[in-house]
């Protein structure tokens, strides 16, 4: 039984004491004050547009921010420009180990565990379906999956990668749309509390890593301890980058497994949004997969993973195939004796993974380089006025100008 479908039921063990129903109330109220006074300030500025334009072009660690960047922006950024001084790079280095062999099934675990159920959390749902483009699948899994993709490469925080500048603007991202929920009438807080609030900032660091983990589980892939407290460790690192209050974030597998339970047994349940968010993404990836013969191993799996009683209420159909989805660790754990057997075997094996990894990524991005930044949809209401004309453009390469 996964972790979700454990937590609707009302079955799970009680939370370690850190965590009670007060602890999460009181972090349902919190934001990032940080991120939150950027956006005010660019949006009584009138600024975000400037800033969604330049942050195109600070894209990797080591770039200069733009000179006309707006002071407010280049302070957030200079703030947030290092990694926490705590981290255990042997640690990052096994979560990246951890991560290459097995990238595939943690993407599936992301695909088809932690999304799914982050749309049977209502509060969630209604967030999502009340943000324009976050409302769709396509662009959030691309996000997530080229954000988990810089954060397991080799170099993630050395200078010239991709990782800390997305995670910069994804905490802006998160500011944005708290501001724009809060104050455009579209948000009930006194029912659903701050929108992407601490408990919630929390909640999906450990979707993204303890379900994940589950997922892999469900599905017979052989881990060990080591390995998946890196890949958790890994996930509390992007918490403190993207702005989680740390003296709250579960410090290992054991506490974030009572903080995700806890969570859940609040929250889970049925919403339209969360159908709607639902049939979304089996469609998206019906698309990814090659030919419809296999779209129904889509929901199968979904529903394996996530349990008939999230599956229901996400309408998750039901179909011959689950029978199918139920064999899948029969026929992982051959390909892992195969893998077992020899060196070879192995590096062919992580290969396919890879490529596959990959091959998924490029369908959700169409190839393009997501950029983390506020969504044009949402500067309408905030009363944004209409970008001016003579917007900076980057300068022309040097032997461009020459000519």
């Amino acid at each position: 039984m996964t972790t979700a479908e454990t937590a609707a039921e009302t079955t799970s063990a009680p939370p370690l004491p850190r965590y009670d129903a007060a602890a999460l109330d009181a972090l349902s109220v919190q934001g990032d004050p940080l991120a939150d006074e950027t956006v005010a300030e660019l949006l009584r500025r009138g600024e975000v547009g400037d800033l969604n334009t330049l942050m195109r072009f600070f894209t990797t660690t080591g770039d200069p921010l733009p000179e006309r960047l707006p002071a407010c922006a280049r302070g957030y950024f200079e703030a947030t420009a290092l990694p926490p001084a705590w981290i255990d790079w042997d640690v990052m280095e096994q979560a990246r180990l951890f991560f290459a062999d097995n990238a595939a099934h943690i993407n599936t675990g992301l695909s088809f565990a932690a999304m799914p159920v982050s749309y049977a959390v209502p509060r969630m749902a209604r967030l999502l379906s009340r943000t324009h483009s976050l409302a769709y699948p396509s662009r959030r899994m691309a996000n997530t999956g080229q954000f988990v993709t810089y954060l397991m490469r080799s170099d993630s925080f050395a200078e010239g990668s991709a990782f800390l500048p997305a995670a910069q603007k994804v905490r802006l991202l998160h500011a944005a749309v708290r501001h724009h929920l809060r104050h455009g009438g579209h948000w009930d807080v006194e029912r659903d509390g701050l929108p992407i609030c601490q408990e919630d900032l929390i909640a999906g660091q450990t979707f993204f890593s303890l379900l994940v983990l589950d997922a892999m589980h469900r599905l017979g892939i052989h881990m060990t301890e080591e390995g998946a407290e890196a890949y958790y460790y890994a996930w509390r690192v992007v918490a403190a980058l993207l702005g989680c209050d740390m003296a709250a974030v579960p410090e290992n597998l054991a506490e974030a497994r009572a903080y995700c339970d806890l969570y859940l047994e609040r929250h889970l349940g049925p919403s339209p949004e969360g159908v709607v968010l639902s049939s979304q993404l089996l469609r998206l990836y019906e698309d990814v997969v090659p030919g419809t013969f296999f779209d129904p191993m889509v929901a199968a799996t979904v529903r394996y993973l996530v349990g008939d009683t999230i599956g229901d209420w996400l309408e998750v159909p039901r179909g011959p195939w689950d029978a199918a989805a139920r064999a899948v660790p029969v026929v992982l754990g051959l390909l892992e004796t195969i893998e077992d057997s020899s060196p070879f075997a192995e590096w062919a094996l992580d290969k396919a993974g890879s490529l596959l990894a990959g091959f998924e990524l490029s369908a959700l991005t169409r190839g393009r380089v997501m950029h983390h930044a506020i969504p044009a949809e949402l500067k309408p209401e905030y009363g944004v006025k209409a970008p001016r004309t003579g917007r900076w453009v980057p300068p022309a390469p040097a032997r461009a100008r020459a000519r």
